[in-house]
């Protein structure tokens, strides 16, 4: 059995130790919000937090995580999240809507730590992070009004 720590709350799960986190999450905890791209971490779409860095679900096998915090889009709370999505919501971002866990993921984990973010910040805290709608410069403008919304 494996111990994991998901959005605060404890499982255990009976599951071969260099399974991806991905597919603990989807198919053993029932959580679909981290969703598969490309199986390869390069597309950003399974992007989680574990202990508020930035981690491809894809490529973390479960018994890396250890101790760790995973915190999944569903679980994603607080002031950073809620301007995150507010903006997103506001500025109208989504389009397909298929990358945009990842993308909310990454981009509250940027301004958790960089809370007024130049586009050269943005752009290295975004990328891996594939839209194939190519909304990123709605992604670009969200992040900043995030930050606005921040500051106060």
């Amino acid at each position: 059995m494996i111990k994991l720590n998901v959005n605060g709350r404890a499982h255990e799960v009976d599951v071969d130790p260099e399974t991806p986190l991905l597919w603990v999450l989807r198919d053993n905890l029932g959580m679909t919000g981290t969703k598969f791209g490309c199986g390869m971490a390069l597309c950003g779409a399974c992007t989680v937090h574990i202990d508020g860095q930035q981690m491809r679900a894809c490529a973390t096998p479960v018994s890396s995580v250890g101790t760790g915090k995973v915190t999944t889009i569903e679980g994603n709370q607080g002031k950073v999240a809620e301007a995150v999505r507010a903006s997103w919501e506001k500025l109208n971002v989504v389009q397909c809507g298929y990358c945009q866990s990842g993308q909310i993921m990454a981009a509250t984990a940027l301004l958790a730590v960089t809370p007024k973010p130049t586009d050269a910040d943005i752009d290295a805290a975004m990328s891996g992070n594939v839209c194939r709608c190519a909304t990123y410069q709605r992604i670009r403008a969200a992040i900043h009004d995030a930050a606005k919304t921040m500051a106060g």
